[in-house]
């Protein structure tokens, strides 16, 4: 076994816990690459986004801290919104890179990117309007994306694919200029600018030929050299425009079939490995950013449970926005087969790689992130985690504390409704407290009969919240 395993991070975009075979057997699509992931490998029953929506949970996986305690409090970013991630802290890709790593970011970024206005229009241009407005000069170099914090090279999307630009981008410059309205609009999109030619369909299908072009690369170049691979569909995040190929895959419509497609790059990949002869060395790892929408673009759920049997979908504080399938395969460290019920968060990715390569994290870093190296050897009792922040996309709170989940506020904090809940009924509780052990679905709120457990778990919070990490220093 090598001291320096490659790694790769597969995450999808609105991905739910149900959406796999391997988490949801009655499930309507087929997932035999990710099914096989968690055959050859460990199945993660409790992990956790940091957030229920997609670019704090994003920020947190990068960091190793909660995004809460940045600017962006609520919400997730535009296409044009400014860079979230200081270039002086430390990131999966600065730690890797420092440990001799080639480290390469592939698909989404969604974490902020600062576009330069066109001359003459410094003070025209808002970076969170969704809409640029023709303001932007696509000709000048993008400042503070992925280049600026540790991957040496870049090929993806600025935001989500419902939003603009409608571009490729690659390191610092977008491929092509977008100077054309997008055409035609699909479903959700936002109006904006595309480069001509771009079609939503040929997203996915770009980003994994990218990533087997990356490996077949650095086989070639850097055969002694480790390599990280941070790749992130835009599926099966709407608008759900599925290749032809990939067309009634599934049995859960244009969302399904884009869940097979995250499945069939997934496949990809063991290909790329399998040829080179990197599977037992490679550390791979499928999660997706935050829980599912429960329905296709068209309105129908096809008897296909995206969130599982949990309650909840993306955006909500409970548990189906953002408890997420992570599936992880290492052949010379993980037991096939194995199945994990210990709580993590993937704010605990960067944590976990230090202690991997064995190296002392900064002080300053990584704040919210704790190894999840031990349970991966098996080794339940090594794994010391204190309590897990939740956070939906209003900016509710909640904090997972072994069996008990407490939710400061009432109603989902997100999409589900009620958003915001509450009651006029004397000793109406104003939170919500569930059983995770005997009550996972969240539906008997315990928060009147158990005073004691909201105050400690109230305090914690607020304690965690205050010392600005909860990562011990």
């Amino acid at each position: 076994m090598s001291d320096r395993p490659n790694v790769i991070w597969v995450m999808a975009d609105d991905m739910g816990y149900g959406d796999l075979t391997c988490y949801n057997p009655d499930g309507k699509i087929p997932t035999p690459n990710m099914d096989r992931i968690a055959a050859e490998g460990m199945r993660f029953t409790d992990a956790h986004s940091s957030s229920a929506v997609c670019t704090p949970s994003r920020y947190s996986v990068l960091t190793g801290r909660y995004c809460w305690r940045t600017w962006r409090r609520s919400g997730v970013h535009g296409g044009f919104s400014l860079p979230l991630i200081d270039p002086a802290r430390t990131t999966i890709a600065s730690l890797l890179k420092a440990q001799g790593y080639e480290t390469v970011a592939i698909g989404k970024w969604h974490v902020g990117l600062e576009w330069q206005p066109r001359r003459g229009h410094e003070h025209d241009f808002d970076p969170e309007n969704w809409a640029d407005e023709g303001y932007v000069d696509y000709t000048r170099p993008i400042i503070g994306g992925p280049l600026t914090v540790g991957f040496d090279s870049f090929f993806g999307i600025a935001g989500s694919l419902d939003m603009p630009p409608y571009c490729f981008i690659e390191n610092d410059h977008t491929v092509g200029i977008p100077n054309v309205e997008k055409s035609p609009y699909n479903p959700q999109q936002k109006q904006g600018f595309m480069t001509p030619g771009w079609r939503d369909e040929d997203c996915d299908a770009t980003f994994i030929g990218k990533a087997v072009d990356f490996i077949d690369d650095h086989v070639a170049k850097r055969p002694d050299e480790p390599f990280f691979l941070y790749l992130t569909p835009s599926a099966p995040h709407r608008p759900c425009m599925p290749p032809g190929f990939a067309r009634g895959q599934s049995g859960a419509g244009a969302r399904g079939d884009m869940v097979w497609v995250v499945d069939w790059m997934v496949g990809r990949v063991l290909d790329a490995l399998d040829r080179h002869g990197l599977a037992d060395d490679t550390i791979i790892i499928i999660t997706s950013d935050n829980g599912a929408r429960p329905c296709d673009v068209d309105g129908l759920m096809y008897d296909h449970k995206s969130c599982g049997d949990l309650r909840g979908y993306k955006a909500d504080i409970w548990d189906g926005g953002h408890r997420e399938p992570f599936v992880v395969r290492w052949p010379s460290v993980i037991a096939p087969g194995s199945v994990c019920d210990a709580t993590i968060c993937l704010s605990d990715f960067l944590a976990s790689l230090a202690d991997i390569l064995c190296v002392d994290l900064p002080e300053s870093a990584a704040e919210d992130s704790f190894s999840f190296l031990p349970l991966l050897r098996g080794d339940s009792d090594g794994h010391s985690r204190p309590p897990v922040i939740h956070h939906s996309a209003d900016g509710m709170f909640a904090i997972r504390d072994g069996r008990w989940k407490c939710v400061f506020g009432l109603g989902s904090g997100g999409f589900s409704e009620p958003r915001v809940g509450y009651s006029t009924l004397p000793d109406a509780p104003e939170g919500q407290l569930y059983d995770m052990v005997d009550d996972w679905r969240e539906q008997l709120n315990r928060w009147n009969e158990y005073p004691e457990i909201v105050e400690r778990l109230s305090d914690l919070l607020e304690d965690y919240r205050e010392k600005g990490r909860t990562r011990p220093a």
